[in-house]
């Protein structure tokens, strides 16, 4: 018999009992992650009953591939521009509610009397709620269009994100070993170089690879392209000393911002399936049920913990954020639970080796009960909200209505501010990309330079390479935001704000003149101030340079277009609104689409025999057709079925431009569909009849009689031949003929 490898036999158990397992809580509508737990336990050592995995090591490393299938699938939905829409009060909430349930979780620990490492990893865990119980909870509910869920979905958005960043944070004090404040800092500062550079590198490049290599790719390929594109970035991360599952989270971000994002999460979710759900297998069988027995009192004061701090501190936090009291409520009630990600902080500290055996089962068996208890909770969130607002004194609740207004009313931002806003986030990228250049130039080129070269003429090649890769960054840096509309506006307001917009510009300068100043003098010995004269005279060369200026707009236009590039898309299919529409807004003109349906007379004909800006004087600006988009269609452009119109006018033409499409869609359906029975007639030519000698086109058989002649066959043959409309048709011919009824009884009266 064959030999088999247990790796594949302990594969054909988990996939066994996690499909057995899955369809029962798929039938008692249950989360699926709750039925992988309970195959893991199947499973596991820990119950006997049947067999149980033989090599958990090679499973734990699936498991560890699974936990980065789900980080890069996470990535994929997220989008850095989704969380600049989330709004200050979904990242208000998000911050406060983190920070309080870690501190709740350190409180617990060391309420028990846990080591330091496990205080700390089990705030992680509950800091973190969970977005896929939480989006089945409103889904069973049919509460998925109240305004409340729309911003639980974004708070847990930004607590996804910020829970990326627990855990590299937890991951460095762990390696490190170090909880001060200054190694705290410099971890924060390392992620944040590291996110900007990477994020910035890889909008610019990724795109323009998957660009070029587009009609390459066919399912196959892209899979395995991004694929490659998500492990290269998850050995890179762990180079760096982040977590490999980091890595993936910012690829997944990255292609999130690109055309084929969608097609790529569509590609990559049959994998994530099946290695996540290995990922939670390995959960479930960990889970120990005379361990959880021996720390039953741990695991309900947990559960009682992740209650009420929820319930509090989500409910503070959206209170803070501007949110009105109810509002509040069930945003707090809804969070109640944790999940995925308490998980996968579970198996960092498991795999770093910091944590104690007994975190892993209790975290698992807090997640089962607050699972179990999050619809519950959410319904109880307007009964408790109508006790609060009974015993609620009316003082209090006048206090609340008042500071929700404030905080909701939105103060324009003064010019300085946007300024200064704009000049921080500028200098911040160009700084990274310098430095970031910098690195790669004294690491990998200058080496290379001193081997070709040797002594001071490699040291000179050194630093005539690395200035001109820093040199964009450089110009850009110093002169971005020079002649933006707040700058140029500060300047003309008054002559007081000439001396800090001075001064702004000449720190950038200072910068780049550093910057100069560090190569040349990292390789060459030289006095100070030749070293300051040279870096100066580089500087002022590198802002009056022509070729520079325009290298740098095309790199940032690059990333721009590249960034944009999904949206844009989006734009022309039809699936958002141009930029354009919002200003039309101020003139009482809006852009309104509209879909020709199958059954509209208008299909087939061209703008101009429609008319419709005489008739309704609304204006026909774009005509998209599946995959083609008409941007200004002349008035011989024709509009066909399952065409969207998109239309600009005022709300009463465009009403009534909707009405009468109603109308006509309407005035073409025929619910006499009896009279159109197609019918197929023979017709003998019989001497005199009109039609002998002629051809069939000259008879006019189609487009008088409306009727269509499909075959020819004579008396005396059986053999029906092909018509030509070309020749003669003679007496005695039978004539099939298919038509209505109606046209076919004319054609025989001829």
């Amino acid at each position: 018999m064959a030999h088999l490898a247990p790796l594949i036999s302990d594969l054909a158990l988990i996939l066994m009992c996690a499909g057995v397992m899955t369809l029962l809580f798929k039938k008692l509508k249950q989360p699926l992650v709750l039925g992988y737990i309970v195959a893991g336990f199947l499973a596991g050592p820990h119950f006997g009953l049947i067999p149980s995995v033989s090599d958990a090591a090679n499973i734990q490393v699936w498991s560890d591939i699974g936990v980065i299938f789900l980080l890069f699938a996470l990535g994929l939905e997220f989008s850095f521009k989704k969380l600049m829409k989330a709004g200050g009060s979904a990242v208000m909430a998000a911050c406060i509610i983190i920070l309080c349930m870690i501190a709740v979780g350190v409180f617990v620990g060391n309420l028990f009397g846990w080591k330091q490492m496990d205080c700390l990893f089990l705030g992680g865990m509950l800091a973190m709620s969970s977005t896929t119980i939480i989006y089945k909870a409103f889904d069973d509910l049919g509460l998925q269009k109240q305004r409340f869920t729309g911003l639980v979905l974004s708070i847990l958005i930004l607590e996804d994100i910020l829970a990326i960043v627990l855990m590299v944070v937890l991951s460095t004090l762990t390696v490190s070993k170090n909880f001060e404040g200054g190694e705290l800092v410099n971890s924060i500062m390392k992620l944040v170089f590291f996110l900007i550079l990477w994020f910035v590198v890889g909008i610019f490049l990724v795109p323009l690879l998957l660009k070029r290599i587009r009609k390459l790719m066919s399912d196959e390929t892209l899979l395995i392209v991004a694929l490659a594109f998500c492990f290269g970035m998850v050995v890179l991360a762990a180079k760096v000393g982040f977590s490999p599952a980091f890595g993936a989270f910012i690829m997944g971000s990255i292609l999130a911002e690109t055309v084929e994002s969608e097609h790529i999460g569509n590609l990559v979710s049959p994998v994530k399936d099946l290695f996540g759900a290995i990922f939670f297998v390995s959960v479930g069988m960990m889970v120990d049920f005379a361990m959880i027995a021996e720390y039953i009192v741990p695991i309900v004061v947990i559960v009682v913990a992740i209650l009420l701090g929820q319930v509090i501190f989500g409910t503070g936090g959206v209170l803070l954020s501007g949110q009105s009291l109810k509002t509040s409520m069930q945003c707090g009630f809804s969070l109640t639970q944790i999940g995925e990600f308490a998980f996968i902080i579970a198996s960092l500290g498991v795999s770093l080796h910091v944590t104690s055996e007994f975190l892993y089962p209790i975290v698992v068996a807090v997640s089962v009960i607050t699972t179990f208890l999050t619809p519950y909770m959410i319904r109880l969130s307007v009964p408790a909200y109508n006790w609060v607002d009974r015993i609620l004194p009316v003082r209090w609740h006048n206090r609340l209505e008042h500071y929700a207004a404030a905080v909701q009313t939105v103060s324009p931002e003064n010019n300085w501010k946007k300024l200064i806003t704009s000049v921080i986030r500028v200098m911040l990228i160009y700084l990274v990309l310098s430095i970031a250049g910098i690195l790669v130039c004294f690491q990998f080129i200058l080496p290379v330079l001193d081997t070709l070269f040797g002594g001071f003429w490699g040291r000179f090649a050194g630093v005539i390479v690395t200035l001109a890769v820093i040199s964009p960054f450089l110009r850009a840096l110093i002169m971005k935001k020079n002649h933006s509309l707040e700058f140029r506006t500060l300047w003309a307001d008054s002559r007081f704000n000439h001396a800090p917009l001075v001064a702004l510009v000449l720190f950038r300068v200072v910068v780049a003149i550093v910057f100069v100043m560090y190569i040349i003098g990292h390789l060459f010995q030289t006095s100070a101030a030749l070293l300051v004269g040279i870096a100066i005279l580089l500087v002022v060369s590198m802002v009056f340079s022509r070729f520079l200026k325009k290298r740098s707009i095309e790199l940032e236009r690059t990333f721009v277009q590249n960034l944009r590039s999904k949206d844009m898309q989006e734009e022309y299919l039809g699936g958002k609104k141009p930029a354009y529409a919002g200003q039309l807004l101020d003139r009482d003109l809006h852009l309104a689409d509209y879909k020709i349906s199958s059954d509209s007379a208008w299909g087939g004909k061209t703008l101009r025999e429609l008319d419709f800006g005489k008739r309704f004087g609304v204006h026909v600006v774009s005509i998209i057709r599946g995959h083609h988009r008409v941007n200004i269609p002349g008035g011989d452009a024709c509009v066909f079925p399952e065409d969207t119109v998109q239309v600009i006018g005022t709300d009463v033409q465009l009403n009534d431009f909707s009405e009468q499409m109603k109308i006509v869609d309407k005035a073409c359906i025929d619910d006499n569909f009896e009279k159109h029975e197609m019918v197929l007639k023979q017709i003998i030519l019989r001497e005199g009849s009109s039609f002998v000698g002629k051809t069939i086109k000259e008879c006019g058989i189609r487009n008088h009689f409306h009727c269509l002649v499909v075959g020819i066959g004579a008396m005396d043959d059986t053999v029906l031949r092909s018509p030509d409309v070309n020749k003669p048709l003679q007496e005695k011919d039978i004539l099939w003929v298919v038509g209505e009824e109606k046209d076919l009884s004319v054609l025989t009266g001829q």
